[in-house]
């Protein structure tokens, strides 16, 4: 059962990967649709595509380093601390 929930586990982060690039992508895509069909101008989809694009991926990296920062060991005790360190007189 515990291999199982690892599967799921990683489905679901999978998930939210595409979600949080995907859902970006798709409203500045449709906003430069509407805009273009409002202004006339068709090419305006092109710059927030790119934008949602950016916006994607930024997500994503925040997202990976947030799961990153989460996998470190919180009690590593930094080099020296702790430590009785007695000074030269």
């Amino acid at each position: 059962m515990k291999g199982k929930n690892k599967v799921y586990q990683s489905f679901a982060l999978v998930m939210q990967f595409g979600i949080n690039m995907i859902v970006p992508i798709m409203l500045c895509t449709l906003a430069g649709v509407w805009i273009g069909n409002k202004v006339g101008k068709d090419y305006i989809m092109i710059p927030l595509f790119l934008v949602g694009v950016i916006a994607g991926f930024q997500n994503v990296y925040r997202m990976a380093k947030r799961i990153y920062e989460d996998d470190k060991p919180k009690d590593k005790i930094k080099e020296g601390e702790g430590k009785d360190v007695k000074k030269n007189q």
